[in-house]
C-alpha cells in the first residue's frame, strides 16, 4: 500500500480535496457571511459554491471570487513556510500528501485566473472583473505564479527532494 506509485496518487487526490476545501470553502464562508449562500453543487470538475447573485451587490460579488484565490494564496505561503516540517514527518505517505498539497496550492489558482480562465468560462475572474480590470487581474496573477514557482522550485522541491532521498 505504501509503493511510490500509491503515494503519489492518494497525494494527488489529497490535494484536489484540499484545493477544494481551501478554495470552496472559502467561498462558502464568504456566502454565508452575506447571506447569499444558496448550494454546494457538485460537478464534473468539482465543486462550486452557487449563491443568490441578486442579493449581491457588484462589490460583494467581486469579493466572493477574490475570497478563494486569496485563502489558497494564504495557505501557499503556509505550506511553503511549513515545507521543512512536513518532510520531517516519518511517514511517506504523509510527506508525500503534504508535497502533492504544496503544489496544487501554488499553482491551480495563479495558472487558472492568470491565463486558463479564458478556455473555460471565466470562474472566479467573473467577479474579480468587477473589482479590478481583467489584464490587471490577469497580470497579477501571473507574477503570482513566477513568484510560486520559484518557491517551489528554490525552496520547496530541494528539501522534499532531500527529505525522500535519505529514507531510500
Amino acid at each position: 500500500m505504501n509503493g511510490k506509485r500509491t503515494r503519489q496518487y492518494v497525494g494527488i487526490i489529497c490535494a484536489l480535496l484540499a484545493y477544494y476545501l481551501i478554495h470552496e470553502g472559502a467561498h462558502l464562508v464568504s456566502a454565508l457571511c452575506m447571506g447569499t449562500f444558496k448550494s454546494i453543487n457538485l460537478m464534473a470538475l468539482g465543486v462550486q459554491i452557487d449563491i443568490f447573485r441578486d442579493q449581491m451587490t457588484d462589490t460583494q460579488l467581486g469579493w466572493f471570487c477574490l475570497v478563494g484565490p486569496l485563502a489558497t494564496f494564504i495557505a501557499g505561503i503556509v505550506m511553503v513556510i511549513l515545507a521543512p516540517k512536513f518532510c520531517s514527518l516519518q511517514s511517506k505517505m504523509g510527506k508525500a500528501i503534504c508535497y502533492y498539497i504544496t503544489i496544487a496550492i501554488l499553482i491551480l489558482d495563479p495558472l487558472y485566473i492568470g491565463f486558463l480562465y479564458r478556455f473555460v468560462g471565466g470562474g472566479d475572474m467573473n467577479g474579480i472583473r468587477l473589482l479590478i480590470p481583467e489584464t490587471v487581474a490577469s497580470i497579477l496573477f501571473l507574477i503570482i505564479l513566477a513568484v510560486n514557482l520559484i518557491l517551489f522550485f528554490k525552496l520547496v522541491l530541494p528539501q522534499y527532494k532531500r527529505s525522500f532521498q535519505t529514507e531510500e
